[in-house]
């Protein structure tokens, strides 16, 4: 259990550092000009959301209950990998490509279709590059679990 969750936070401290790296840096920018705002293909409705509508996302303005959020998430990613790893190949290597595959099409494939495609009207250049930036995301907190994880395995 305490591995679980050990495994779980570093997963999720992973997917918090990868956001930033994505999403922050490069999607919104330091300066709020990042290309997912400052695009000129960019849907109006995606950006009065992030800059306009109140209540403004919480992670703009209040960031710290959504990294504490995202922190649990992978705990919980944690545990959906503990009761499905067995069926895998051995190797967290293997493991960690795996569950990284089931979090980015169970999660980010379906918000990206559902939210930015279906309510936003966002372009499709754009959604593509917010699915590399979630593609990393997962990469980053699935291979960090999967290496904590079966850490005994791996000396």
């Amino acid at each position: 259990m305490k591995k679980t969750v050990i495994a779980g936070l570093l997963g999720g401290l992973a997917m918090n550092l990868m956001m930033l790296l994505t999403f922050r840096t490069i999607g919104f920018g330091w300066d709020g000009k990042g290309i997912l705002l400052s695009s000129p293909i960019q849907s109006a409705k995606l950006i009065a959301v992030w800059t306009k509508l109140e209540p403004l996302p919480l992670i703009a303005v209040n960031p710290l209950p959504v990294i504490a959020g995202l922190l649990l998430l992978g705990v919980g990613h944690a545990f959906i990998y503990r009761m499905v790893s067995a069926a895998w190949p051995a190797g967290w290597l293997q493991r960690g490509w795996r569950m990284a595959g089931l979090v980015f099409f169970m999660t980010y494939l379906f918000w990206e279709f559902f939210t930015p495609f279906n309510q936003f009207g966002e372009p499709l250049p754009l959604i593509a590059l917010e699915l590399l930036f979630w593609a990393a995301i997962a990469c980053a907190e699935s291979l960090v679990l999967a290496f904590f994880m079966e850490r005994d395995q791996n000396s």
